[in-house]
């Protein structure tokens, strides 16, 4: 057992194993960056006597919120392509602009922008996809989160690369520079079953498989997505993706906004992972995935923001939020959802789909200490009755305080330990005043 370093003693700890808990005046001991113990505070001075004791008297603790799917270097493109639906949203704005800028300068500002602010708001871990993914690595190794990185892969020509081989190729590379890294995981990422083909989904089901790697892949996230795929092949995407051998444990299908019966009944039986991403699904006018019947049917599902382009936010206390009020406010068979079972989705689940959940998204002794600590003592906070509703439902995320991974403490008294938070903003401006003089008003 590791030697205990640290104590954090607080108000309330929603462990979320096992599920429902809330432990009143605990107190978590690390050691060696990994959860030790759970005790009462009471205990907690005598038992660890040399350890440095950090106090939050009106505080919850948590695992840190896994944000199962973003493109965090789009937060560069915050704003720049409002109030259309995906596919004008996609064609006639972001894929342009993205053309015209992105390299590896570009996603290394983006990313960095969008990392501070999701750790800021309680994110410890992230499922990234966007290409030059050896830089998103990079800076995430840099900033100290947790990150699985999607290894992009498409049949068009990128600024990244010109071919699937090229793809493939450098994800590979990536993938076996970053085996056994603390911290960084890679995904096979192909974007879409609309902008990658047979061979290729088959090519990297063979690789997933043979070295047991998470896919992420956009899947029934619009109307058109499945209506055209049913005009061009009689076959919808889910089911295309079951003949190709990707629907395994192993698959994160993002957004699924577009289920059927039968389409649910493959999921669960499959046993793939579905990543919920509410606020854009919203926002591109894609609707809503039946939350609550895939989880009866034991599907897990995550939470995602998206990127900031179509959220245009990164911060999951907002997300989980939404994700409530959306799943219970449409008529389904299924139970409503509870907040602790929102927050579960929040963190559990996402390190499940992620690959991370023997390491992350719950507060068992052993795993990484991945945590998240928010003060409810504000009047929009107060009383609190139940601190799972009252994060879930009350709490922003100028209330995080504390933030913490693999027992680093990265976000003290709300603010960055490790980031020049005014650099990444003069780089923000640079990047607006390129971009913005090709943005209409």
């Amino acid at each position: 057992m590791n030697t205990v370093d640290t104590v954090i003693s607080v108000r309330w700890i929603i462990p979320i194993e096992p599920a429902g808990a809330v432990l009143e005046n605990h107190s978590l001991a690390l050691g060696g960056g990994r959860i030790v113990e759970l005790l009462p505070t009471d205990r907690a001075a005598t038992r660890y006597p040399n350890a440095q004791h950090i106090e939050r008297p009106a505080h919850v603790l948590l695992p840190g919120f896994v944000n199962a799917h973003t493109h965090a270097a789009m937060s560069l493109l915050r704003g720049t392509a409002e109030n259309l639906p995906l596919n004008d949203w996609l064609r006639q704005r972001i894929w342009p602009l993205e053309q015209r800028w992105m390299n590896a300068h570009y996603t290394r500002d983006g990313t960095s922008l969008a990392l501070a602010a999701m750790l800021l708001s309680g994110t410890t871990s992230l499922g990234d996809m966007h290409l030059f993914p050896e830089t998103v690595a990079q800076v995430a190794d840099a900033f100290g989160i947790r990150a699985c990185i999607g290894l992009v892969v498409l049949d068009a020509p990128t600024a990244w690369a010109t071919s699937a081989d090229e793809y493939l190729s450098k994800g590979s590379r990536l993938h076996d520079e970053y085996r056994g890294h603390p911290l960084i995981t890679t995904a096979f990422a192909p974007h879409a079953p609309y902008t990658v083909g047979d061979d290729t989904l088959t090519r990297i089901q063979r690789m997933a498989d043979e070295i047991e790697l998470p896919v992420m892949i956009h899947l029934h996230e619009s109307e058109e997505e499945v209506s055209r795929a049913l005009t061009e092949s009689a076959e919808r995407p889910l089911a295309r993706l079951e003949r190709l051998g990707l629907l395994t444990p192993l698959l994160c299908a993002i957004h699924m906004t577009q289920l059927d019966d039968t389409d649910v009944a493959t999921v669960a039986r499959t046993g793939i992972n579905v990543v919920h991403c509410p606020q854009s699904n919203l926002k591109l006018q894609n609707g809503r995935a039946p939350v609550r019947t895939l989880l009866a049917q034991g599907v897990n599902v995550a939470l995602g923001t998206d990127g900031a382009a179509s959220n245009n936010d990164l911060d999951m206390i907002d997300e989980t939020r939404t994700a409530g009020l959306l799943a219970n406010g449409f008529k389904e068979t299924a139970p409503t959802l509870g907040a602790h079972e929102l927050l579960r989705m929040a963190t559990l689940h996402g390190a499940r789909a992620l690959g991370q959940g023997h390491i992350a998204g719950s507060l068992l002794p052993g795993k990484s200490a991945d945590l998240c600590c928010i003060d409810l003592h504000h009047v929009d906070t107060q009383p609190v009755h139940d601190p799972a509703a009252q994060v879930v439902y009350a709490a922003a995320r100028h209330q995080v305080s504390d933030v913490w991974v693999a027992g680093k403490h990265l976000v003290a008294g709300g603010k960055l330990t490790q980031v020049d938070v005014a650099e990444l903003l003069e780089r923000a401006s640079r990047w607006q005043q390129k971009i913005g003089s090709e943005v209409a008003p």
